[in-house]
C-alpha cells in the first residue's frame, strides 16, 4: 500500500507536468534518466536487430462467415502492434483480438494495423491521421516500451499519448490502451538497472491509465500481467531476439485485451466484474500491480470529478481463453 500511494503521487506529477508541458522526471531522478539511457543502449547491442522490420501484413476482413457490416477497428502503437517476430498474421495481438471480438459480435471486424515497430508515444499523432482515416468504432494502442528504452520523459511521452486518445475519442471511436508493459523482465537488461527499468515502467503506466481515463479511454494493466510469467519462463514468453514476445506471449496480451475491447463495444456478456472505485491517481496505481485490470472514468453520487481528482472505476475480468502458442 506505501509503495502504491507513492505511486499514485507520481502519477498526479507526472500528469501535471503533462498538462502543463513539463519534463516530470520523476522520483528517479537526473542521474538514474542518465544511466538509463547508457544501459538502455547496451541492451539495444545485445538485443541486436529483431526479425524482420515489421510483423506480418494483418489487415483485412475477420469472421467473415458472420452476417452484418463489419466492425471497423484499427490497431496503433510499437512493435507489440503489429507483432514483431511473428509470420503469420493469426499469432499477432490484432487478428487475435478482432477474431475474439468478430466470434462475441458475430459480426465480420474489418482490421486496419497501423502500428509500426520502434514506435514511441510521440509517433503516434501519424498513425491517428491514418486511423481516421478509417473511422474506426474502436482503437487498440499498445505502446510504452518504447518510452522507456529511449528515456523519453515521462510528462513527454503521456501527453502524446493524450491527445492520441482524445481525437481518437472525439472522432466516436472507442479507446482501449495496453500500457507500458515490465521491463524489467528483460534478461539484456542487467542489474541493477533491470529494477530501475521496471520501476519507470510502472511509474509510466500509472501516469498513462491518469492521462488516458481523461481523455476518454480506458486501459488495461500490462505490467504485473506480463511480468511474473515472462520473467519466470522467459524461453516461452520472449522471441528470438530475447526483447519481443512469441506468440504465447502475444497471446497472452491479446487476451488480457480482448474482455475491455468487448465492453468497449458493448458486446461483453459474462458476468459483471468486480469493481473498486476511487480516485483516478490511486486506481491508477492499483491497476499496475493487478493483473490485466482496466481502469476507466465513472461517476460518484452523479459527480465526474471528486475531492481529489476525477472518479474511476478499476475492473478485474476474468481472463479470456488462452492457447498453448
Amino acid at each position: 500500500m506505501i509503495w502504491t500511494t507513492g505511486a499514485a503521487r507520481t502519477a498526479r506529477r507526472i500528469a501535471t507536468a503533462a498538462a502543463l508541458g513539463g519534463g516530470g522526471l520523476t522520483a528517479l531522478g537526473a542521474i538514474t534518466y542518465g544511466l538509463l539511457i547508457a544501459e538502455a543502449a547496451v541492451a539495444r547491442r545485445i538485443v541486436g536487430q529483431p526479425h524482420g522490420l515489421n510483423g506480418p501484413e494483418s489487415d483485412g476482413l475477420y469472421g467473415g462467415t458472420y452476417p452484418g457490416e463489419p466492425i471497423r477497428m484499427a490497431v496503433l502503437g510499437d512493435s507489440t502492434s503489429v507483432g514483431l517476430g511473428m509470420t503469420d498474421p493469426a499469432d499477432t495481438p490484432a487478428v487475435i483480438i478482432a477474431r475474439g471480438i468478430a466470434a462475441v459480435a458475430e459480426r465480420p471486424v474489418r482490421l486496419s494495423v497501423l502500428g509500426l515497430s520502434g514506435a514511441a508515444s510521440a509517433d503516434l499523432g501519424v498513425q491517428v491521421d491514418r486511423a481516421l482515416e478509417t473511422r474506426p468504432e474502436i482503437a487498440i494502442v499498445f505502446v510504452g516500451a518504447n518510452d522507456v528504452t529511449t528515456a523519453t520523459l515521462p510528462a513527454r511521452a503521456v501527453r502524446h499519448l493524450q491527445k492520441a486518445v482524445r481525437r481518437l475519442s472525439d472522432a466516436g471511436a472507442e479507446v482501449v490502451v495496453g500500457t507500458c508493459p515490465d521491463l524489467g523482465t528483460v534478461r539484456p537488461i542487467a542489474q541493477p538497472l533491470r529494477w530501475v527499468t521496471r520501476r519507470w515502467s510502472r511509474q509510466l503506466a500509472a501516469a498513462q491509465t491518469v492521462a488516458v481515463v481523461e481523455a476518454g479511454g480506458r486501459t488495461v494493466a500490462f505490467a504485473d500481467l506480463l511480468g511474473p510469467e515472462f520473467e519466470t519462463n522467459p524461453a516461452e514468453m520472449f522471441g528470438p531476439d530475447r526483447f519481443h514476445p512469441s506468440a504465447r506471449g502475444y497471446s497472452q496480451a491479446a487476451y488480457a485485451v480482448l474482455p475491455s475491447a468487448c465492453a468497449a463495444l458493448g458486446l461483453w456478456p459474462g458476468p459483471e466484474p468486480i469493481r473498486v472505485e476511487g480516485s483516478q491517481y490511486l486506481l491508477a496505481a492499483m491497476a499496475v500491480e493487478e493483473p490485466g485490470t482496466e481502469v476507466t472514468a465513472t461517476h460518484v453520487a452523479g459527480r465526474a470529478v471528486g475531492p481529489h481528482g476525477r472518479w474511476a472505476a478499476l475492473l478485474r475480468r476474468k481472463p479470456g481463453p488462452m492457447t498453448s502458442g
